[in-house]
């Protein structure tokens, strides 16, 4: 039985998906989480989800990357990103793709529950 909203959480670090995920359940939500942008592609999930979490520098395909494909296709949902080697130009480039959030690890859970809000709040394209 799906709980809530269905948020994906894309992260290529094990320990920060799982606490991720753990939040999003606490939130009464459900989580799902993948190691990386073309598992969570090749998964159903994908059709299903009203927010994405995803890091910035992952291998195979960057979170923006999978922001800019998603949106091509005209199903990107609410994106929060979080990173762990924050930069100006992509954080631009994040807000240009219309990223609900851009933070910094180690951050906050509160602000990534503001974040979250803000996305579920936002609607299916993302934007508020």
């Amino acid at each position: 039985m799906t709980i809530g909203k269905i948020i994906t959480v894309i992260d290529d670090d094990e320990n920060v998906r799982i606490a991720i995920e753990g939040l999003i359940r606490s939130l009464g939500h459900t989580a799902r989480g993948f190691a990386s942008a073309p598992q969570f592609l090749a998964s159903d999930t994908r059709s299903t989800t009203c927010c994405l979490i995803t890091d910035v520098q992952m291998a195979e395909m960057s979170g923006l990357d999978l922001h800019a494909h998603l949106a091509a296709e005209g199903s990107a949902p609410p994106v929060i990103y979080i990173t762990a080697f924050p930069d100006e130009r992509i954080e631009a480039r994040a807000r240009a793709l219309g990223a609900i959030g851009f933070l910094s690890k180690p951050f906050d859970a509160e602000t990534l529950v503001h974040c979250i809000q803000r996305a579920l709040a936002s609607g299916p394209n993302g934007r508020i």
